[in-house]
């Protein structure tokens, strides 16, 4: 079906057979798909939907009235609930849009004959996970859980190539750090990274209980034959937020480090200033010393005297440097 003919919010909407083949039908004819007792499900795929269409589909797959709000206002915590005879999940999305890490939401309705995504924000389509999901027919022949399997696993290796990126920043800015020069933006950075570290971790983290959940539970809607996939989400959903906890320390190491190289490369110019200082200290006590109006000083009448005083006042500094230098204060 021509994806122009479909109502706006609406990105796909096909029936498959319990063989696993599609066919394209429209919003209107979802009645008649699930009325039919043939094993076959509706694969319902929504861009930020109106308040109308959720309306309008909720009265089709018997929706419960919270889920639908929480679809419709998205911003909400990752979380899964069961109501009735369907699920509603709710995740975040990650993806890198002009060199920023932009986060969206996902919600699935997960019944026994149907599955509807909606996505809101920075999503990628889904598209290519219903492609992957045509090629094994066999396993989307076994309903709507498989399908939503494969939406999990898609988002949850969406953020894998953003943890390797954050990897790549700490790994710049560790470099940065241990520079020569101290820059400001460097500090910038390391808050930016962090930041964004703490998102990311706040959308990960609360997928291990939903995808523990979905593989040990709701015995009625995930099939048995299902299961060991959404344990291997749950797999990776553990390597993505040890990683992103192993980031979040070494940055916190690094931010500390960072201040420490401030604070020590401080101490070094203050020292380096006090060195020079005492060094200029000496003429200036001599020569403030002799330019007293007093007749009666040493050496004031002698015929060297002069030469004397810029010998002493040479030999005092010359000694000051050099234990100053050996104190590696200058």
């Amino acid at each position: 079906m021509d994806s122009s003919a479909l109502p706006a919010g609406v990105v796909t909407c096909a029936v498959y057979d319990r063989d696993g083949r599609r066919r394209d039908i429209p919003v209107a004819s979802i009645s008649d798909a699930l009325a039919s007792d043939d094993g076959s499900f509706v694969w319902l795929g929504l861009y930020e939907p109106g308040a109308d269409l959720l309306a309008s589909l909720q009265e089709e797959f018997g929706l419960h009235e919270l889920a639908v709000e929480d679809a419709h206002k998205a911003h909400q915590r990752p979380k899964i609930e069961a109501y009735g005879d369907s699920l509603f999940v709710a995740v975040h999305t990650v993806q890198r849009i002009d060199d920023a890490v932009r986060f969206g939401e996902t919600q699935l309705f997960v019944g026994r004959r149907f599955l509807v995504t909606v996505r809101h924000g920075a999503s990628l389509s889904y598209a290519p996970v219903r492609a992957r999901c045509e090629r094994e027919p066999r396993l989307l022949g076994l309903g709507p859980a498989y399908a939503a399997y494969a939406v999990l696993d898609f988002i949850v290796d969406n953020f894998q190539p953003i943890v390797q990126e954050y990897q790549d920043d700490l790994d710049r800015l560790e470099r940065a750090i241990f520079s020569a020069n101290y820059r400001n933006e460097t500090i910038k950075r390391l808050y930016r990274l962090k930041r964004e570290l703490i998102r990311t971790r706040m959308a990960v983290s609360p997928l291990l209980d939903i995808v523990s959940a979905l593989s040990r539970s709701y015995a009625d809607m995930i099939p048995r034959e299902i299961r060991p996939y959404y344990r291997d989400v749950h797999d990776h959903v553990v390597r993505v937020n040890d990683a992103i906890d192993v980031q979040r320390e070494m940055l916190t190491a690094a931010m500390n480090v960072n201040l420490s190289l401030v604070t020590v490369a401080q101490g070094e110019i203050v020292k380096r200033l006090a060195g020079w200082a005492a060094l200029a200290a000496v003429p200036t006590l001599i020569a403030s010393w002799y330019g007293m109006n007093f007749e009666h000083m040493p050496e004031l009448g002698g015929r060297w005297s002069y030469a004397v005083a810029i010998a002493l006042t040479v030999a005092i500094a010359g000694g000051l440097y050099v234990v100053l230098r050996r104190a590696r204060w200058l």
